[in-house]
Parts: C-alpha cells; sequence; structure tokens
C-alpha cells in the first residue's frame, strides 16, 4: 500500500497525506469562490450593463461550458506534470480573468472574461487527482468526498459575502456600479495568494522526495485509457446529473429568488449560500457511506448507493420545481440540494476505482461531465417558456440518468483485486493503531 494514508487526521498537518489534503480543500475553496463571486451580484451587474435575459443566460453557459475542455486536459496535465505544478499555474493564471472583469463595460467583454474564469473550475480535478494518489482505499472515498464538499462551500460562501462585500464598499460613498467591480478583486487576489501557498508547501507524492514528480503515465495515454472505459462515461452522466444541477443552481437561483419571489439581492445571497453551505458536510457524507457501504458490499454497494441519490435528488428537485412561496422554495432546495451534493461525493468515491493507470484522465473525463451537465442544463432554461417548466424538464432526465449508476459492472477480476486492496488498507490501519497503543504502554 506505499505510503498513502489509512485514515484521516483532520487535525493532523505533520503528514504529507493530511498536508495536501487541507491545501486541497482550501485551493479548490478558493477557486470555486472565485469562480461564482459575479453570480449574486448579477441583479446589479444586469441592471449596470444593461443586459438582456438571454445575455445572461449566454453569460452563465460561457460560465461552465470552457471548463469542460479544461477539465478534459488538466487530468492528464497532472498526470505529466504533477498537481503541485498544475494547481500553482492555475491559480495563478487564473486570477487574471477574475480581477480583468471588473474593467468591462460592455455584453461582449464581460462574456469574454466569464468565459475565461470557467478555467479554474478544473480545479476540481487536480483536488480529486491529489486526494486520490495520498489515501488508501479504506478512506480515498471520504478524502475526496471531504475535500471536494469542503473546497464546493466556496460557491456558498461567496452567495453570501460578496453582497456584504458590496454592500461595505458602498457604505463608504462608492457608486453600487463601481462596487461590485472593485469587489471582484477580492476573490483574485485570494488565489494569487493561494498560489504561492500550494507551491510552497505541496508535494506531489506520500515520499520523502515527493516535491519531485515522476510521471507514471503520458498525458495524452491516460486520456486515452479513460476514454476507453465505459464505466467512465456512466460516471460522466451521473456527475453531469449532480455537479451540473449544483452549478446551474449557483448561476441562476439569485436572479430566480429575486424576480419570482421578490427578495432583495442579500436574502436570495444568503439562500443560495445555504444550499452551497450543504457541501461543508454532505458531500463528504456522501462519500464517507460509500466508503462504509463499501466494506462490506464492495464496488457494487458503492454503485448501488449512488443510484439511490441520483433518484432522491430528482424527486427533490421536482418539490423545489412547483414550490409556490419563497419559504417553500428554499426548504425543497436544500432537500433536493443535500443528496445533490451527496451524490456528487458518491461519484467521485468511485473514480479512483475505474483505472489505477489513469488516475488523471478519469478524473477529468468525470469532471467535465458536470459542466456538460450545467451547459446543457444552461440550453434548457434558456429555451423552456418559464423557469419552473424548465426545472421540472431537468428533474425528469435526473432521475432517468440514475439508471446511468446501475449500468456500471465491475468484472469478479477488478472487484477481488480492489477488496484485497481495502483490506490491507484496514491492516495497515489496525497495525498503526496497535503501534500507537504498544508505545503508549
Amino acid at each position: 500500500m506505499d505510503q498513502r494514508a489509512t485514515r484521516i487526521r483532520l487535525l493532523s498537518f505533520s503528514t504529507t497525506p493530511m498536508r495536501v489534503f487541507h491545501l486541497a480543500w482550501m485551493a479548490f475553496f478558493v477557486c470555486f469562490f472565485a469562480w461564482f463571486a459575479v453570480a449574486p451580484l448579477m441583479p446589479i451587474i444586469r441592471n449596470d450593463l444593461g443586459l438582456s435575459k438571454d445575455q445572461i443566460a449566454n453569460i452563465n453557459i460561457a460560465a461552465v461550458a470552457v471548463t469542460i475542455f479544461v477539465r478534459l486536459i488538466i487530468g492528464p496535465l497532472c498526470d505529466r506534470f504533477g498537481p503541485r505544478l498544475t494547481y500553482t499555474w492555475l491559480l495563478a493564471l487564473g486570477a487574471i480573468p477574475v480581477m480583468g472583469i471588473a474593467l468591462s463595460h460592455s455584453y461582449m467583454s464581460f462574456l469574454f472574461f466569464r468565459l475565461c474564469i470557467g478555467a479554474i473550475g478544473a480545479s476540481f480535478v487536480i483536488t480529486q487527482f491529489h486526494t486520490s494518489i495520498m489515501f488508501a482505499p479504506n478512506v480515498v472515498g471520504t478524502a475526496n468526498a471531504a475535500t471536494a464538499g469542503w473546497g464546493n462551500a466556496g460557491g456558498g460562501a461567496t452567495q453570501a459575502l460578496m453582497p456584504l462585500i458590496v454592500t461595505a464598499i458602498t457604505y463608504f460613498g462608492v457608486e453600487q456600479s463601481m462596487g461590485w467591480r472593485v469587489a471582484m478583486f477580492v476573490p483574485g487576489i485570494m488565489m494569487l495568494i493561494m498560489a504561492v501557498v500550494y507551491f510552497k508547501f505541496a508535494k506531489d507524492t506520500t515520499a520523502l522526495d515527493g516535491a519531485v514528480y515522476v510521471p507514471t503515465t503520458k498525458g495524452w495515454d491516460s486520456f486515452k485509457l479513460a476514454a476507453s472505459n465505459y464505466r467512465v462515461w456512466m460516471l460522466f452522466v451521473t456527475y453531469a446529473a449532480c455537479f451540473g444541477v449544483e452549478l446551474t443552481i449557483h448561476n441562476t437561483a439569485s436572479i430566480y429568488f429575486v424576480d419570482h419571489f421578490s427578495l432583495d439581492i442579500k436574502t436570495a445571497g444568503l439562500y443560495v449560500g445555504c444550499f452551497g453551505l450543504l457541501a461543508l458536510f454532505a458531500r463528504a457524507f456522501g462519500g464517507i457511506v460509500s466508503d462504509w457501504i463499501a466494506r462490506n458490499k464492495g464496488l457494487d454497494g458503492r454503485t448501488t448507493w449512488l443510484f439511490v441519490l441520483i433518484l432522491a435528488e430528482g424527486v427533490g428537485l421536482t418539490w423545489f420545481a412547483k414550490s409556490t412561496d419563497a419559504q417553500a422554495a428554499f426548504i425543497a432546495m436544500l432537500v433536493f440540494g443535500f443528496f445533490t451534493h451527496l451524490a456528487c461525493g458518491a461519484t467521485y468515491s468511485l473514480t479512483p476505482f475505474i483505472n489505477s493507470k489513469a488516475k488523471g484522465g478519469v478524473a477529468g473525463i468525470i469532471g467535465a461531465g458536470g459542466n456538460v451537465g450545467a451547459v446543457l442544463a444552461g440550453f434548457l432554461m434558456k429555451g423552456s417558456a418559464t423557469t419552473q417548466q424548465g426545472l421540472l424538464t431537468l428533474s425528469t432526465l435526473v432521475a432517468i440518468s440514475s439508471m446511468c449508476a446501475i449500468a456500471i459492472r465491475f468484472s469478479q477480476e477488478h472487484k477481488s483485486e480492489e477488496r484485497r486492496a481495502y483490506a490491507s488498507a484496514l491492516a495497515m490501519r489496525n497495525l498503526a493503531s496497535n503501534n500507537v497503543v504498544n508505545e503508549a504502554a
């Protein structure tokens, strides 16, 4: 089992796996915060730039569209150059359009910068790649889900905090049309600071010389290996159904609550912020339960758990679409959001077991599926007569996509190999615990 961690010690920063664990979720949190920093400010930006409904829809689609392509290539880049350098460069370069969007004074310039900002959504793939190579099979699902979930919470934090930052800026006499522009420098600066921290303190492997990454698979070979596995494409669809819906809610819910239920921007931001902050525990819980089920049911148990979650998400989304007042819609959003985050965690508790020789390629393709789902949902919402009709159609598609989880099958040889690896990890964990007890005695 080399030197991968067999347990998660949240208060520990002394070991390489746990240091990477904390750095990975913090980097993803900052990226997610920056990625959707403009979303809760769209009611202000719409008035400032005079944007139409179709233009806002195009901007929302652009925010997630480019991430598809960047996620597809970022995984193989991790395989080739290592997650440490890949994350450092993504953070540093991604800060440029985040701050650059403050200079937008037209629809086209705003659309261009929003498109470029979408590239930082690929940070998720690096986070999952880095934790996948740091943790053993008995806890890798929990590690992946926890780092992704805590990082995703950046989407909730930005919904709640960015309107407050703008309010604080305008308190000092700055016009609101200038306030949102000044506020966008906050996430940009956060990204630059995180780039330095990741470069200085992260390592690529659990070995003592982990700062020097030795590629095991060429980038393109990693992508081809992943693309040739049908299980990757089944998870591509399930991730489109859960993370794609999550992105859609982040992009559209604030305006939906303002326009449909006549809420003010701060209240709408807090509502949608609660949806995003579910990721603090729900996504991790999805991975924890998946690891627990795998102890007795193996890989088949993981796929069944994912099926149940996607189906429940579809039912909850129907409830949200049919809600007739703001409070009922808020409760429904939290319920279906809970299952959405659980499903995201359950999906990436499966990815490390698809192909150990192409972890980057697998993570990249499945991660891109989430953004494909968001783009398709964006076009669906744009083409629907009403938002409610679009949400109802989306809920049906989500429920149908749950069948892809059931379609995933593993050979007996594959399951036996993973069972041995799981048992080996548990044995190492028990041995380490016994050593600690003996030393204490």
